[in-house]
């Protein structure tokens, strides 16, 4: 025999159920709008910083060759050490420069015995010549004699002095303060045969030359910022191989004029002090440089850009809470930001976390974004219990055993 009232309490039981999944249903046909980590964006002078390539290299650097022939009789500094200008470096051996020197001396000596001669002819010719007793024929010959011998002891001085200077060139000096290199030649080497034989090279190294390049639209773009600026007072920074900061500031120092028909390139140079010899021609080394301000520009997170097919642009949520998408000029990058030319407008909030979740024309909520590396904003929808059936109304804590448990009978009378 069917209890009536365990019917009935089955029968509530079921349409309370059905109500509450009914319910369920009705809350969830139209979900919130997903909530996104946005920066609100303001126009700005950004500075013009430049991260450049370049080279070292000397400030000067001489080569120092053998300017006469004869065999290197010594070296007399010492390789990789500083030498003064003018201080001795090679001797070379001076005894045919020596003997080439005392055939000079003898060649002025007998110019001048016969310029004297001459003179003498010439000066006894002008006295016997109004008194006619010497032909006018004569008295040119005699005259023309002394030219001549005055003119022979001219190229016998210059010769004389050629000599000379020959004969100190066995004498090898530095041509400059700086670094002397190691030797190219031995003690003992024939040098100078038809050609200036290199020994050795000095290198001033205290300033150093940072030689680098700019595209021309780099160029362009410094010397607008650069407007009105002295370009002297541009200043760089220099970093190591090992990314550590060089401690001394460079300046910029010089701005090609010639664009490079192979790489588009105009050639840059800095100088940096090297007072300690630290640094060494040839190491490869990274500038930064403040090369004036780009005005009204905006920056906004590396991740917050995104590009297509038409370009970089950016998602923004607008004032009545819709996603837009704005293109943007972003040419250039300054730290972990992007630099923003044009594109947006002040107060703009520019969407950088959740960008999968919004698409244009459709309703976002922004809430701030949080720093980099700190995860997603606070906003992100909580992860739900699905295997938790308490939230079902009229059945919190009652079980299946509950509900198939017998309802007792009335007494009967």
């Amino acid at each position: 025999m069917v209890n009536p009232f365990r019917s009935l309490a089955l029968t509530v039981a079921l349409l309370t159920l059905t109500a509450a999944c009914g319910g369920d249903g009705e809350s969830q046909g139209e979900a919130p709008p997903p909530e996104v980590g946005v920066v609100t964006v303001e126009p700005g002078n950004v500075p013009l910083e430049k991260d450049l390539v370049g080279r070292l290299a000397p400030f000067r650097s001489a080569d120092v060759r053998a300017r006469v022939p004869g065999v290197v009789k010594r070296r007399t500094y010492e390789e990789g050490s500083d030498v003064k200008a003018g201080q001795v470096l090679f001797e070379i051996d001076p005894d045919q420069m020596q003997a080439a020197f005392g055939q000079a001396q003898a060649s002025l000596a007998s110019a001048r015995a016969s310029y004297a001669n001459a003179k003498a002819n010439a000066d006894r010719a002008r006295r016997l010549a109004p008194e006619k007793f010497v032909s006018q024929a004569d008295l040119d010959n005699a005259l023309a004699a002394e030219r001549s011998s005055a003119a022979a002891v001219q190229q016998a001085e210059a010769a004389l002095a050629d000599a000379s200077i020959n004969l100190g060139y066995a004498t090898v000096v530095a041509p400059i303060d700086g670094r002397a290199n190691k030797q190219m030649v031995t003690e003992g080497a024939l040098v100078g045969q038809g050609s200036a034989t290199l020994l050795t090279t000095v290198d001033q190294i205290d300033p150093l030359y940072v030689n680098f390049s700019l595209s021309v639209s780099e160029l362009d773009q410094i010397r607008r910022a650069l407007s009105g600026h002295d370009r002297d007072e541009v200043e760089v920074d220099v970093f190591l191989p090992d990314g550590t900061r060089y401690e001394h500031t460079g300046m910029l120092d010089y701005s090609g004029t010639v664009v490079d028909p192979a790489t588009g390139a105009v050639a840059m140079r800095a100088r940096v002090p090297n007072p300690d010899r630290a640094l060494l021609p040839g190491t490869y080394v990274t500038l930064k440089a403040i090369m004036g301000e780009q005005a009204n520009a905006y920056l906004v997170p590396h991740a917050a850009l995104q590009r297509d097919a038409k370009g970089p642009f950016l998602m923004v949520v607008g004032a009545d809470g819709n996603v837009v998408r704005k293109d943007v000029v972003a040419n250039r990058t300054q730290g972990s930001d992007w630099v923003i030319a044009s594109g947006l407008e002040a107060g703009d909030q520019v969407v950088v976390s959740g960008l999968q979740r919004v698409q244009p024309g459709k309703p976002a909520k922004a809430v701030p974004a949080e720093p980099a590396g700190s995860g997603e904003p606070s906003g992100e929808p909580a992860a739900t219990d699905a295997a938790a059936p308490a939230d079902v109304p009229g059945t919190a804590g009652a079980s299946a055993d509950d509900a198939a448990e017998p309802v007792p009978a009335p007494v009967e009378d």
